[in-house]
């Protein structure tokens, strides 16, 4: 399957103090999936990370710049993404951090598995699938977070965390973006939950994840709380609904 058969193709990169990283990435992407635009969501970074990306999009027609005025979470640049996807009449809609972690050149796969599936989750716990140059503590804390959500809310999915995967069009249209409330990486297990509870055809493909060389990670204990709380509100609010459905059915 190519790229030509899935349609327009969108790459979001949201960005914040991403300066070092930005153009060798984009240099990539471009290389890898030549046909595929990127959209870089840049929430004003001090840095500079904006100016580098007008410079880019100046020179290649194929590369975006969405400019917003603050750092409001990874889940509100990531939704303006959609919005600017849908509203420029993209089929697919693909998630890609700006720090390298995600190598473009999996992109691909990450399509291929498209004929197949509404979302495509890159996945660094399927056989496969791998991580380099993590602390152990990181480790245990992706591992961890997967395991909780897969209990809690009965989301057959092994990296429910992970940020590299691919919409379809469809999947985003009929999803409530208004809803979506999730402001830090907790917004990947809210959106692929929805996706998955709505019917949708969810599949993982094995990637290779690498731990950021430059920059400073986005990761904090208040990110690593929100997913904590609101995966608990979801799970329990699930079970309630699905007791009190059970409890009706019984009486009727």
């Amino acid at each position: 399957m190519s790229v030509a058969d899935l349609g327009r193709v969108l790459v979001v990169v949201p960005t914040y103090n991403e300066a070092e990283n930005l153009e060798p990435l984009l240099r990539r992407l471009r290389a890898s999936v030549p046909e595929a635009d990127a959209l870089v969501v840049d929430d004003g970074s001090p840095d500079g990370t904006g100016d580098i990306a007008d410079r880019m999009a100046a020179a290649d027609g194929n590369v975006h710049v969405l400019h917003r005025s603050e750092k409001a979470g990874l889940g509100a640049a990531y939704v303006a993404g959609f919005r600017w996807a849908l509203a420029e009449g993209y089929d697919v809609v693909v998630e890609m951090d700006a720090d390298g972690s995600h190598a473009p050149e999996e992109l691909p796969r990450l399509l291929t598995a498209m004929r197949d599936a509404d979302l495509v989750i890159g996945s660094r716990w399927v056989p496969g699938g791998q991580v380099r140059n993590w602390p152990v503590h990181r480790l245990l804390l992706s591992r961890g977070a997967s395991i909780y959500t897969r209990v809690l809310l009965r989301y057959p999915i092994k990296d429910a965390t992970a940020g590299y995967r691919a919409y379809r069009r469809g999947v985003l249209e009929a999803l409530k973006l208004d809803e979506v409330a999730s402001t830090g990486y907790c917004f990947q297990i809210d959106l692929g939950w929805k996706t998955w509870r709505a019917g949708y055809r969810v599949v993982e493909v094995p990637i290779t994840f690498t731990e950021r060389e430059v920059g400073t990670s986005k990761m904090s204990r208040s990110i690593v709380t929100e997913a904590l709380w609101r995966v608990a509100v979801w799970g329990l609010t699930s079970r309630s609904r699905g007791a009190r459905a059970r409890a009706l059915a019984a009486r009727n």
